[in-house]
């Protein structure tokens, strides 16, 4: 059982109140205490346990305090009952978080991180898509663990460059990548960049706080090996529908959420070429993409319509079948997904290492072939429309072309 006391600790005229909470966990005792915001005389303080006070004004101020601090003693009781993770309680923050909750509007936004996930997710409900979503999810997941970890509730002020530190350091103890932890950082970032559009207190730190990414390899086929995927022959309906399915993205350049989702109710003729219409899932963008002799040959001879529709992880497990069977197998630097944990309980991360190219193939290489394959061979403009990329920059980043690279390319022009 939990118990609360106030006290009036200055020799001032007016002093702000000290709450003190006095409560046992598993035997062990516990005291907490903290300042208030509320502030009064010592002359009211003095009569406040008196039964009988004959200055009517003095009276009604004792009233008016009484019920202040039986409303926050209810407020904090209620709270301390109410919270399944008893360990939080023990932490310094908890009691100061929690008069801060009772000072709070209902619509007012919270302070701390873990709890405007929440609020940022409600507030942006009809903007962001469910891939997002998911993304702000399991951010707020890492946040509970590192606050259990470090017994803090931390919060939105306090993303500086100490809790920079603190965060990577927490996440590569759970062995997660560089670049996993920079863009789960950069989607916390834009949390805190909400809460001061609300108007909410950031560090002055915030807008310069970022994280270096660590150079991967581009995985991408070249027309060569796309040549003898092509030529491979499959006896499984699934791994026949794999390839064609790989092949379409390798000559549309599009997300796996997108092409899958191809019909020939999409396509239409103009002037004798064949265009495909269809809305982006990702950006809600309405593209119309030329279709490449390739995928129409692909049509053709499954009768006239796109290849049998297949769930994405299957299609990913899929593709290293068929890559492998046409002995897409040399030997290169890369990352993949590898179970840490156990076969009961796995748990997966991205290792950087050499393995067979194979390997190292997932639903996302068709949109990376397409873009390096065609880099230099179609103006940049279009393909930057084909692939959706905002700038020059971000495109030529996605196939890692470096200044050097583009320094030879020049030459050859020369």
């Amino acid at each position: 059982m939990a118990t609360i006391n106030f006290y009036y600790r200055s020799k001032k005229e007016q002093a702000f109140l000290t709450i003190k909470l006095r409560f046992s966990i598993d035997k062990e005792n516990f005291v907490k205490t903290a300042k208030t915001p509320i502030k009064t005389s010592s002359e009211i303080w003095e009569k406040y346990y008196e039964l009988k006070i004959n200055d009517a004004q003095l009276r009604k101020k004792v009233f008016e305090l009484r019920e202040t601090l039986s409303d926050i003693e209810t407020f904090i009781l209620d709270s301390f009952d109410s919270e399944h993770n008893k360990s939080k309680i023990t932490s310094n923050e908890w009691l100061t978080n929690t008069i801060e909750n009772f000072y709070k509007e209902d619509n007012e936004a919270p302070l701390t991180l873990v709890e405007y996930i929440d609020y940022y997710l409600e507030a942006r409900k009809n903007e962001i898509k469910p891939h997002f979503v998911r993304k702000m999810k399991g951010l707020k997941k890492k946040l509970i663990q590192m606050q259990e970890n470090h017994k803090h509730q931390y919060k939105i002020k306090e993303v500086n460059e100490n809790f920079k530190n603190d965060f990577v350091s927490f996440l590569k103890s759970s062995d997660y990548s560089t670049n996993y932890i920079k863009k789960v950082f950069t989607i916390l970032k834009q949390a805190c960049n909400h809460a001061r559009y609300n108007g909410l207190e950031v560090s002055p730190q915030l807008q310069k706080l970022t994280l270096k990414a660590e150079k991967v390899p581009k995985i991408y086929l070249t027309f060569s090996e796309l040549e003898s995927i092509e030529k491979t022959n499959f006896g499984s309906e699934n791994l026949k529908a794999t390839k064609d399915w790989l092949l379409i993205s390798c000559y549309t350049g599009q997300r796996i959420s997108d092409f899958l989702r191809f019909t020939t109710d999409m396509i239409r003729i103009e002037n004798g070429k064949h265009l495909i219409e269809f809305t982006q899932k990702k950006t809600n963008k309405i593209m119309t993409v030329p279709l490449h002799k390739k995928v129409l040959e692909i049509i053709d001879k499954n009768k006239g319509v796109f290849p049998k529709k297949l769930l994405d992880q299957k299609y990913n497990d899929y593709l290293k079948i068929v890559c492998k069977k046409a002995k897409i197998d040399e030997k290169i630097q890369g990352r993949k997904s590898v179970n840490i944990g156990t076969v009961k309980k796995p748990v997966y991360r991205h290792k950087t290492g050499v393995y067979p190219k194979y390997d190292l193939i997932t639903s996302h290489v068709g949109r990376r072939s397409f873009a390096t394959n065609y880099y230099g061979k179609i103006p940049t403009t279009f393909l930057i429309y084909i692939t959706g990329h905002s700038t020059e920059a971000m495109f030529l980043n996605y196939i890692g072309k470096s200044n050097k690279d583009l320094a030879l390319e020049v030459s050859n022009y020369f």
